[in-house]
């Protein structure tokens, strides 16, 4: 009796899996080493493949970061509005300063110290871009403009 082989993977599944695996290991090393400590080739080393196929995902090392930031942004930002509105909704739409701070920053940072490696990866990242206006404070105002809107609104 012969056991059947692995079924192949499409090219769509293995481009998918090497773009997750790209940007894993941009995140990592971004979080380690800051925008300006990390090369094109860095990332290729760290995932063991030549630095042409970083350069078939990404345009630039500017586009890898900004890649591997909106990656995670559109979750963050979520669970910041449904902690805004849960926290709105449970002080019967009279919140205080404190509340909405609370609902804001708790998010963050219980998504950041419960998600796994990658999400306190990010949560690195998230502080360094919004304190370098230079590589990624522009992206970070504009991933995140709608709950800072809505948190001071």
């Amino acid at each position: 009796m012969t056991t059947p082989s692995p079924k192949p993977r499409r090219k769509a599944e293995q481009r998918a899996e090497s773009l997750e695996q790209l940007l894993d290991a941009a995140e990592e090393l971004f979080s380690q080493h800051g925008f300006y400590g990390v090369t094109i080739k860095d990332i290729a080393d760290k995932v063991g493949v030549h630095k042409s196929l970083v350069h078939y995902y990404f345009t630039d090392k500017q586009d890898v970061f900004d890649k591997v930031i909106a990656r995670r942004a559109p979750i963050t930002r979520g669970r910041r509005m449904d902690a805004l509105d849960a926290y709105e909704t449970s002080v019967g739409g009279k919140p205080t300063v404190e509340g909405a701070l609370r609902a804001f920053l708790d998010t963050d940072l219980d998504t950041y110290s419960n998600g796994g490696e990658g999400w306190l990866h990010f949560g690195v990242l998230a502080a360094q871009s919004n304190n370098t206006p230079a590589w990624g404070a522009e992206l970070m105002d504009r991933l995140y403009d709608p709950v800072v809107l809505r948190l001071i609104g």
